[in-house]
């Protein structure tokens, strides 16, 4: 395992919204069709979670938000 254990989806989904409420401009650049605003909402939830969340995941999960 080396040490590496992924958080389960509901941890990661309110580190999602955090980064939501944290990074306001990015996620409404991401909603209106910017796709490169997703890499500042994927990196500030890997920071909150300090690099244990699946980045697919969180793409996964903003994706949904955003739809």
């Amino acid at each position: 395992k080396r040490g590496f254990e992924a958080l389960d989806t509901s941890a990661v989904e309110a580190m999602v919204d955090a980064a939501i409420a944290a990074e306001p401009g990015a996620w409404q650049k991401y909603c209106s069709g910017e796709e490169k605003a997703l890499g500042a909402l994927v990196g500030a939830v890997m920071k909150s979670s300090k690099g244990k969340a699946d980045g697919k995941v969180i793409t996964a999960l903003l994706q949904a938000k955003r739809s």
